[in-house]
């Protein structure tokens, strides 16, 4: 039986009267998308058609997911929110808290200790407001919902980027900030400017060393890291019938990667085998029922070109298996000469150190299966590992199931290192080096999403690389980034020569899934009686206390930094050791910006104070024009904000006194939460005007008492020697987002509201 299936059932009810009438109004047969976007209007009954890129429109989601890290901020909003209990179903994992350094038990246990006062607090406030509560250990929240809540044609929002991963199961799942988790929750619409959406058609069929994962990595290639932004990328096509259901999730994953909406797969047999594999038949027989509105029109994946803003085609018997990166998730080489190639050129160690094999990307039955083919065929052939390798599954029914097969015994014969069931190094919970910031230069393959510099391990010399299960584990045992499992042979212990096979593996486990304990604790019908605890003293925890409005007269304001290329939401707010402090404001700011590069002198964490002259910590000089009442400005580049939905990127530096962030370009999800928090997230109407911003300026708003929807705003930059600039800018705010601005933030006017 799955969990909520009376609420999937209400949302398969209306589907069908509710797409009928998109068809009418849109005039055209729907891509998938579309029938879930408008199968899912707070309104309810679709009226008119919107138009992609450019309509806002209020979307009524049937689920909340957030992770550890981040529920703590969100659900301290939520508690000034007014409500007894949520509205829509939600959960709450603690997957990002977990250090991977010694095995998955110490490592546990460690985590249990050293972060005991926040998983309290999560549980209790889960108790109170009717939240479903999975326990430390028992899994990587993407993968654990996949496994329990995820259901095709179904919305779901998630306080995390990678919320996406859920489209494998033929969901719209939207990673998103902490605020518009607490809209969802406290019962009020959540909106969404319409998608773009771009078709990709898959020929062919994946086979030998090609996985899923290479065809992501090749759209990365394609799109880049900011070629989906604004859009839903929805694929189709034989080749995607032809792919197992966790298959499609790691594709739909990484599609955070290319800045997208959001990615999805029609419904089709994978599905319903996965479905009935986790003990859902109950949902796959009602899929069936109405499976001709979980997939597109027929006409639509006949025809894409006349229904996507864009279509790209990949041939799978083509594909070849790739190695994304250094440093960017859309940098791609195909496996041997290439990279042997443009390693040299570049520099790049072709020493690899390490090969790490999970995250919420990789970590499936079917993945630990098909790399442990591997493994066991270095054992077979006796191959010793020349990298070390690190394993996290992706949930304790993963891990049980794969401890029960004999798989992970495999890993363990070879000397891995089997760490807990959470993210760990995938977002900077590895504790590889005491000193990583004076750590050297190597490189790392890894099944992960992301790979931006200190990512990882915190070092800013290590090259890492994306790849799939199976290739990481070969070139983890070969020891060589260059090393081509097709083509190349390694020496075995007895001096022979020897070649890997075509790896193998199981789409579900032969014996079924089985797990003793999940780690899930569901909260009790009525929670008034529960107390949450926050101690007044605690460095992790901090009650909220609600943005003051910035106000139409903003002048004087200083530049706080301008922020020289990419500038991610781990430059602006990082994770590793800071994730202790995701729920106290106050302290988890002194890392706001510390690694972005200031322009003026290429450095990070080194600005000027026009106080005084003086540099120092961005932290520090926002603090000093804090205290002397001085709001700030921050400059950044092309696609500002770009990886995780962490809203503290936008809160921090709310707290500390930004009141504006001018850009060329945003990632979406980042604009969205510096509009939640009350700020002003606003891009140059001129590229080039990025260019007359100096070290000492000062910034006048000179029309903001005129803020309107597709109104440009002025400003007046004035330079040290006395000369000014007056530069145009766009924005995005439409009225309801101009409101959050003079309340102060969205949540004071759902506080607002709630109180009438």
């Amino acid at each position: 039986m799955a969990f909520d299936i009376d609420m999937i059932k209400k949302v398969y009810s209306s589907m069908a009267e509710r797409v009928d009438a998109a068809r009418d109004i849109v005039g055209k047969p729907l891509t998938l998308s579309e029938k879930i976007l408008y199968s899912h209007l707070w309104d309810g009954k679709p009226t008119k058609a919107f138009s992609r890129g450019k309509d806002y429109v209020d979307f009524a989601p049937d689920r909340v997911a957030c992770q550890d890290a981040t529920a703590q901020m969100a659900l301290l909003q939520f508690m000034q929110a007014g409500k007894p209990k949520v509205a829509v179903p939600t959960t709450v994992h603690c997957d990002h808290l977990i250090q991977a350094k010694s095995g998955a038990v110490a490592d546990l246990k460690h985590a249990n200790e050293t972060s005991s006062e926040v998983f309290n607090f999560l549980e209790s406030v889960s108790n109170k407001y009717g939240i479903g509560f999975w326990k430390p250990g028992a899994g990587i929240i993407h993968q654990v919902v996949l496994e329990n809540y995820a259901f095709p044609g179904g919305m779901m929002i998630g306080t995390d980027s990678h919320t996406v991963n859920a489209g494998g199961l033929g969901m719209v799942a939207i990673g998103v900030g902490g605020a518009d988790a607490v809209d969802v929750m406290a019962g009020m619409p959540w909106e969404l400017k319409f998608p773009k959406l771009i078709g990709v058609r898959l020929t062919g069929k994946l086979s030998g060393w090609t996985a899923p994962k290479d065809v992501i990595l090749k759209v990365a290639e394609i799109l880049t890291v900011k070629g989906g932004t604004g859009a839903i990328v929805e694929y189709f096509g034989p080749g995607a019938l032809s792919m197992s259901c966790t298959g499609k999730g790691t594709i739909c994953n990484m599609g955070a990667e290319i800045g997208a909406t959001t990615s999805t797969f029609g419904y089709d047999d994978s599905m319903s085998r996965y479905l009935r594999a986790t003990e859902r038949a109950d949902v796959a027989d009602a899929a069936d029922q109405i499976k001709e509105y979980l997939t597109a029109d027929p006409e639509v994946y006949a025809n894409p070109e006349n229904y996507f803003d864009q279509v790209i085609d990949i041939n799978l018997d083509e594909l070849k298996p790739l190695l994304n990166g250094p440093f960017t998730p859309d940098l791609s080489t195909s496996v041997g000469t290439d990279m042997t190639k443009k390693a040299t050129e570049n520099e790049w160690p072709l020493q690899v150190e390490w090969g790490l094999i999970g995250s919420c990307t990789n970590s499936s039955y079917e993945d630990l299966s098909r790399a442990s083919s591997i493994a066991q065929q270095a054992l077979d052939k006796g191959l010793k590992m020349k990298s070390e390798l690190g394993i996290n599954p992706g949930s304790e029914q993963v891990r049980f199931t794969a401890e029960r097969d004999g798989i992970l015994q495999v890993f363990e014969e070879l000397d891995a290192k089997i760490f807990t069931n959470a993210c760990g190094p995938c977002i900077g919970q590895w504790a590889r080096y005491s000193d990583p910031k004076n750590a050297p230069k190597n490189s790392i393959v890894h099944s992960f999403n992301r790979n931006f510099a200190k990512r990882a391990d915190g070092n800013p010399n290590t090259h890492a690389f994306v790849a799939s299960p199976e290739l990481t584990a070969a070139i983890a045992i070969a020891g060589r980034l260059d090393f081509n499992p097709m083509t190349d042979a390694l020496i075995n212990e007895d001096g022979q020569e020897v070649r890997f096979e075509e790896p193998t593996g199981w789409e579900l486990p032969p014996k079924g899934f089985e797990v003793e304990e999940n780690g899930y604790l569901a909260p009790v019908a009525d929670g008034s009686g529960v107390e949450v605890k926050v101690a007044t003293d605690s460095e992790r925890l901090e009650l909220l206390t609600p943005f003051t409005p910035l106000g139409r007269d903003i002048k004087g304001a200083k530049l706080l930094i301008k922020a020289f290329g990419k500038c991610t939401t781990d430059h602006i707010s990082m994770a590793g050791p800071w994730l202790r402090f995701r729920g106290h404001l106050d302290n988890i700011a002194n890392n706001t910006l510390i690694g972005a590069v200031n322009a003026f002198n290429k450095k990070t964490n080194f600005v000027k104070n026009q106080f005084t002259g003086d540099y120092g910590g961005v932290p520090d000089v926002q603090r000093a024009y804090k205290k002397e009442g001085v709001l700030s400005v921050v400059v950044g580049d092309h696609n500002y904000g770009e990886g995780s939905s962490r809203e503290h990127a936008a809160m921090q530096p709310r707290h500390l006194g930004v009141a504006a962030v001018i850009v060329k370009s945003f990632a979406r999800i980042h604009e969205t939460n510096l509009k939640k928090q009350g700020m002003l997230g606003l891009t140059f109407a001129n590229e080039s005007d990025y260019d007359l911003i100096q070290e000492d300026d000062t910034f006048n708003f000179l029309d903001l008492d005129q803020f309107a929807p597709d109104k440009q705003l002025t400003i007046e930059v004035v330079h040290a020697d006395g000369s000014k600039d007056v530069i145009k800018l766009n924005h995005t705010y439409n009225h309801a987002q101009i409101e959050w601005f003079d309340e102060g933030s969205a949540l004071n006017l759902i506080k607002k509201q709630n109180a009438k």
